[in-house]
């Protein structure tokens, strides 16, 4: 509808004006403006570049046409019509342009409400496309507000008889005037000046299509299959740069020689096996085996150990805070809360006991005195493992010869953060542990450069969870069924969604629902409640008092994520389950079922959607967290698996590591050769800013 839109803009906008630079401000493009860019700019979109790369979310087929006849109430429709008459009925705050047309079937009135610049156009015997929602107004057949365009009009036909791409918005901003604006720029004559920065060779090879028309046929395809070769082309283009700098780390990585190598005598494998009260799996050897032989080369280890919740992962890091130890180096364990450093403290101690490693706790809480004594022995070597938390990171705190870091769930701390301990001479080989298992596809596109040891089976004695998806009718039962519990001397967790912590309607529920539940169910029980917004120090007693068994039922927001280990905790319910991903259920419900009792999750839940119910669903059927992994990052995208950003987990525009597995892998294979062969790393430097500007 460009020749209707006011201050409409076509590719003549961009034929004399400036060149098509990536960086060029859309405020001094003409046709734009301050005034529209600045709404542009609320959608983050501030320059040509961004304008390009700012894809349709859908897309709607306008290219099939109905007779007036056929049409029926609540039909979405295009139809070509002959104008009969058009007139404005000036109604008070709320002008409205009424017409009449038709076509050799029938006739149909059309209403537009405030867009009395219609009328001038509205000629009779005219013809134009009508695209909009049909109605029924008392025997008539009416459409509201459609979207017009006029057959044989110099205008370009962008919103009707064609795959029209429907945008993201912003107040303010029409998805007609920016989709004009979009044609505008895809159809001018300088997007031939983009600099396609893809080798030829790999597109030739490969049979894309050229950036330019990629971009033209993702914005405006002439068809289904012009589309598909759009996408195809910018789907490899993300994964291509995202593989392309990874390769370019592993091979720095790869050529570094800066490491500490242990050198303990062949044989602690074995003695630290006989040490233990129980035997291990075989993926716990395994693993362990593979932390060996890293550990004994120069070459810093970075490898990535995943296993559910419960599979034992700490007790593999303790044989490497061992062959530490037997190799005159010293370790760091950097864990993300305090009461969970301090658990794993006291595990460590006990796994280690016949080993005589010095083992030291640091968190915030560490009193001055025994805070500076402990830094100093960490620098004279007189510690052999440091157990601590974010205070781990502190300038202050050094060491005498560091040779192994452990991270568990690395997403809990910054990029920067978890560097610092690294950024050592001789670099510290690196353990990163995990209990979000990692889907194959999402390894492939993230973790590339590091190496996977995965913990599949569990340990011995492990009672499995029963699961159950309970509707609005029978949540009291639940809530009787676990009174009786907690009489037993069981314990229990509530938790609550509170997807972000300044939502004071989210924490007005969850305290609602405490002092409810306080006040009635378990008015005879000691409860406990704790969210992002309890201070620190309560929080941390909340739940120290919970592990100790002397609270019976934790209230609880997501903190609780990644918490304590109470054996005794053998019920879970959790409100609002919809609200979870996947990955995040399963990770809660790993809070129970690590003793001796058989233990129940009850997912409380009223989902809208057909995912929101498969979600509930699968987490009622199966304990396998890497299957859930996997169909939570199909459901939900890899930006969304941890939930937060800063895990290093690639934001794609169009991207899917499970739904584009093809050419994710060969977009890895090429990068790998291209970095291979490339002995002139300028050309790679120069293709990877030039794809930082379109994200």
């Amino acid at each position: 509808m460009a020749g209707l839109i006011r201050k409409s803009v076509t590719s003549e906008t961009f034929r004399d004006s400036i060149p098509i630079i990536p960086a060029s401000d859309l405020r001094y493009v003409r046709g734009i403006g301050p005034k529209r860019a600045e709404m542009l700019a609320k959608l983050q979109i501030r320059t040509i570049n961004d304008l390009l790369y700012h894809f349709p979310s859908r897309y709607e087929d306008r290219t099939l046409f109905s007779k007036i006849k056929d049409l029926q109430p609540g039909q979405t429709a295009s139809v070509e019509v002959e104008i009969i008459s058009a007139r404005l009925k000036p109604i008070p705050r709320m002008p409205m342009v009424e017409m009449t047309a038709g076509d050799d079937t029938g006739l149909i009135s059309v209403v537009w409400h405030r867009q009395t610049y219609l009328l001038k156009q509205l000629l009779p015997e005219k013809r134009a496309i009508l695209y909009g929602k049909v109605e029924k107004d008392g025997a008539k057949i009416k459409i509201s507000n459609p979207e017009i365009e006029f057959v044989g009009s110099a205008a370009p036909g962008i919103h009707t008889g064609r795959i029209v791409p429907v945008y993201g918005l912003t107040e303010g901003l029409h998805q007609k005037s920016l989709r004009a604006l979009i044609y505008g720029l895809t159809q001018s004559e300088k997007i031939g000046e983009l600099i396609d920065h893809l080798p030829e060779s790999i597109r030739k090879g490969e049979s894309f299509v050229s950036l330019r028309d990629a971009i033209r046929g993702i914005h405006f395809p002439e068809s289904e299959p012009h589309l598909e070769s759009s996408k195809r082309r910018l789907i490899f283009d993300e994964f291509f740069s995202f593989q392309l700098s990874l390769q370019s780390q592993i091979r720095k990585k790869h050529m570094r020689q800066d490491g500490v190598a242990a050198n303990a005598a062949i044989g602690a494998l074995e003695d630290y096996a006989a040490s233990l009260p129980y035997e291990l799996t075989e993926d716990q050897h395994r693993a362990m085996t593979e932390i060996e032989v890293d550990c004994r080369g120069i070459r810093p280890m970075n490898r990535l150990l995943q296993g559910d919740v419960g599979s034992g992962k700490t007790a593999v890091a303790a044989f490497g805070f061992l062959l530490m130890k037997r190799s005159g180096l010293q370790s760091a364990f950097l864990v993300p809360t305090e009461i969970l450093a301090e658990q794993h403290y006291q595990t460590l101690k006990k796994l280690l006991a016949p080993f005589k490693l010095e083992i030291a706790l640091l968190t915030k809480s560490t009193e001055k005195k025994r805070r500076e004594r402990l830094l100093a022995e960490l620098r004279q070597g007189k510690v052999d493992l440091v157990v601590g938390t974010h205070a781990l990171l502190q300038d202050e705190v050094d060491f005498k010869k560091l040779g192994l870091v452990v991270v568990d769930e690395q997403h809990k701390f910054g990029v920067v953060q978890r560097s610092r301990l690294l950024e050592r001479k001789p670099v510290p080989h690196c353990l990163v542990m995990t209990a979000t298992p990692i889907p194959r596809s999402l390894a492939l596109a993230v973790y590339a450069d590091a190496d996977f040891s995965t913990i599949r089976q569990l340990p011995k004695g492990r009672q499995p969870i029963s699961t159950y998806w309970i509707s609005r009718q029978k949540q009291p039962e639940v809530w009787e069924h676990i009174k009786l519990n907690l009489k037993k001397g069981r314990q229990a967790y509530v938790v609550f969604p509170i997807i972000e912590e300044s939502s004071k309607a989210d924490l007005k529920a969850a305290e609602t629902e405490f002092k409810k539940l306080k006040g009635s169910y378990f008015s005879e029980f000691k409860l406990a409640l704790v969210h992002g917004k309890t201070p620190q120090e309560q929080r941390e007693s909340s739940m120290r008092l919970f592990y100790e068994g002397k609270v019976d039922v934790l209230v609880s927001t997501t903190v609780i994520e990644v918490g304590v280990d109470q054996p005794n905790a053998t019920m879970m319910v959790i409100e609002n389950a919809e609200r979870f991903g996947l990955a995040q259920l399963h990770q809660l419900r790993g809070r129970i079922g690590r003793g001796e009792h058989a233990s129940e999750c009850f997912l409380f839940g009223e989902p809208t959607t057909d995912e929101g119910k498969l979600r509930l669903r699968l987490l009622t059927k199966t304990q396998d967290g890497f299957q859930i992994a996997e169909e939570d990052l199909n459901l939900r995208g890899p930006g969304d698996l941890w939930g937060e950003r800063q895990s290093g987990i690639p934001h794609f525009k169009l991207a899917h590591p499970i739904w584009n597995l093809d050419l994710l892998q060969r977009a890895k294979e090429l990068a790998a050769v291209v970095v291979k062969e490339s002995a002139e790393q300028i050309w790679i430097k120069k293709y990877l800013a030039e794809r930082l500007r379109n994200y």
